[in-house]
């Protein structure tokens, strides 16, 4: 499936904005995978993220004549289906009972000559075979779905579905700083794990 250019989604919310009803098929179909990827990830199940991705193609449609600047969709779409995942994850039987520190996913240092370094492997071992990658792919997923949610929304917005650093603040309700700073430790701990995983997988 082709991926919508951001000037096509702009184009999509302008004829919405001017009440042409065939865009309609045509927004659901660029958002609807897109919304839901990203609430499967936050909501951690596959029931909520369709009701998530239902509850915010439908309060879009609803609040479109809100939507002051067409060029501004894909944050405002994001920022609904923030708050339909916040919602979903309140009431969810499937909530988590608690999320990992970031703490325990952080990067492991070691004393050198008293001095503190980040313990990293040699990534020149990421195996070339297709299955192996698929398997570094999962670790990866696993990674990501075991952050906790205000750096996991911040690398899915950021690193998964491009939105500039100044847009995530904008869906988030947060600083530019704040972005930056919660996507750099999302990174480090998401190196972490696939750090783990090479070490572990190269032979002794």
């Amino acid at each position: 499936m082709a991926v919508a250019e951001p000037s096509e989604e702009v184009a999509l919310a302008r004829d919405l904005v001017a009440g042409k009803p065939e865009a309609f098929d045509r927004f659901v179909h660029v958002f609807r995978s897109k919304i839901f990827q990203y609430s499967l990830m936050v909501c951690g199940h596959y029931e909520d993220a369709e009701e998530v991705a239902q509850d915010t193609l439908l309060k879009v449609f609803e609040k479109f004549d809100q939507l002051r600047e067409p060029e501004r969709v894909r944050p405002w779409v994001f920022r609904i289906a923030r708050n339909a995942c916040f919602m979903k994850r309140r009431k969810s039987v499937f909530a988590p009972t608690q999320e990992l520190s970031l703490d325990e996913l952080m990067p492991a240092a070691a004393q050198d000559g008293g001095q503190r370094k980040l313990e990293i492997a040699d990534w020149s071992a990421l195996p070339e075979d297709e299955a192996l990658r698929a398997e570094v792919h999962r670790v990866v997923h696993e990674a990501l779905g075991e952050l906790p949610e205000i750096y996991k929304t911040v690398l899915l917005l950021r690193d998964i579905e491009g939105l500039s650093t100044l847009e995530t603040a904008e869906v988030l309700g947060v600083s530019e700083e704040v972005v930056k700073t919660r996507l750099h430790r999302a990174r480090l701990a998401i190196r972490q794990k696939l750090d783990w995983y090479l070490r572990s997988a190269q032979p002794n």
